[in-house]
């Protein structure tokens, strides 16, 4: 996890995460916080492991850690903006063109509902991502947008 723990070193995604922080300082829904991506992280790695995928750990802490740093780019969608910041982080990190790849996929499909039941790494980190959400603790879970059935209103496991 050495590489990981460079990204949470990187410079860059430190003002890419202060940037976020300070956007959403006053947000009542959901915050793409450390405490998101780890939740997503952790929750991809328990997916690879019950669907028998043989996904790399520092992968998915890799992209669950970089998932949303475009939204510090309020301009553009955040799923692309992500992709492209991640690149330059991940080649700083040490990862190869292979993974920043991979990676750089998985980023880019974590909105795209068609990859929703997949049993890949796109998929696995879909479904972490939504799964991460606590929904049945929120106090503006009646104020959100999301369609009630996509909600978090009971633990899955």
């Amino acid at each position: 996890m050495e590489r990981v723990n460079k990204i949470l070193n990187n410079k860059k995604y430190l003002s890419y995460m202060k940037a976020i922080d300070h956007m959403e300082k006053n947000r009542v829904f959901c915050r793409h916080n450390i405490e998101h991506c780890l939740a997503a992280a952790r929750i991809a790695l328990l997916l690879s492991y019950e669907e028998n995928l043989d996904v790399p750990k520092e992968l998915i802490y890799a992209a669950a850690l970089l998932h949303d740093i475009g939204r510090a780019e309020a301009e553009k969608d955040h799923r692309e903006i992500s992709g492209e910041l991640a690149e330059d982080i991940l080649t700083d990190c040490g990862f190869n063109k292979d993974e920043i790849c991979e990676i750089k996929y998985a980023i880019a499909c974590h909105g795209d509902d068609t990859t929703a039941k997949e049993n890949s790494f796109r998929g696995i980190f879909y479904r972490a991502d939504k799964l991460s959400r606590n929904c049945f603790m929120c106090s503006a879970k009646g104020e959100c947008y999301w369609a009630e059935d996509k909600k978090n209103s009971y633990l899955k496991v």
